[in-house]
């Protein structure tokens, strides 16, 4: 079975030459789910040779535009090339008036279905279900509301049986909350915008530190942590890397490109998609 989690974008709200924001692509068994959508998205998938013809799935965590600004050009691209299965979109419900209200300034009618999921930030929901898999999103702590995401796929026809599990937490503060939910994942995504001499800034902009990420994983007892959503002041995430690594030694810093495969039984490996 396939687990594997692409990285589309690894910056914060300003893109630079090498680092895209926000968007992760998840494989599940050929199954792709789109976990947010950055401006420029889908040239990134187009860059390291991924089908967004094959999403049915697109997740939004919250409305700022480093999250989902590339939605509404990815939804008409798909029109554009002749898309006629459904496409399932779960964000807040503002996001539902934000999408129509550019289709209907364009005077545009999708030829595909598209259903809007809309999501809640009181507590865990299960949101998706399906063939082994379940998504649930949670509330994270923002200027905004925000919700992380939850994978979990088994593949029960196995002895013993095999779980993979992902979270996602971006954007949000510290946040001890979450503990529960990402407890010994296999892989936790959890941002980690500024290094901890920025601990301050990190406040004031809801957001975390690599300190902050350390130690939610370390309480968490994940398997791997994986780092991004870094502040353009860095040119080399490896400072904030270092700096995770005196808590969580099993961290690695999210880079566009990279992809991070799950085997099942708790082990997770790392490489750059070869272009």
């Amino acid at each position: 079975m396939t687990f594997s989690l692409t990285i589309l974008g690894s910056n914060s709200a300003i893109p630079t030459l090498d680092r895209n924001p926000s968007a992760h692509l998840l494989n599940v068994n050929e199954r792709f789910f789109l976990i947010d959508c950055a401006e420029g998205t889908q040239l990134q998938m187009r860059k390291y040779h991924l089908k967004f013809t094959k999403i049915n799935h697109i997740f939004i965590s919250h409305l700022h535009g480093d999250h989902y600004f590339g939605l509404v050009g990815l939804l008409t691209s798909m029109h554009l090339l002749g898309r006629t299965d459904e496409m399932h979109v779960y964000g807040f419900p503002e996001l539902e008036q934000i999408i129509n209200i550019q289709l209907e300034a364009a005077r545009m009618s999708l030829i595909y279905p598209l259903i809007f999921h809309p999501l809640k930030d009181d507590e865990m929901h299960l949101i998706h279900t399906g063939r082994n898999l379940e998504v649930f999103s949670f509330p994270l702590k923002h200027s905004i509301p925000t919700c992380g995401f939850l994978f979990k796929a088994s593949q029960p026809n196995r002895q013993p049986p095999k779980h993979y599990t992902y979270a996602y937490c971006s954007d949000t503060i510290y946040l001890e909350e979450v503990i529960p939910v990402i407890k010994e994942v296999d892989l936790l995504y959890y941002e980690t915008t500024f290094a901890s001499d920025r601990a301050e800034m990190a406040s004031q902009k809801f957001h975390a530190t690599s300190l902050d990420a350390a130690n939610i994983a370390k309480q968490a007892n994940v398997k791997k942590l994986l780092i991004g959503h870094f502040s353009a002041r860095y040119d080399d995430a490896t400072p904030l890397l270092e700096e995770a690594g005196t808590i969580f030694p099993e961290t690695i810093a999210a880079s566009d490109g990279m992809t991070v495969t799950c085997d099942g039984r708790g082990g997770v490996s790392s490489e750059m998609v070869k272009w």
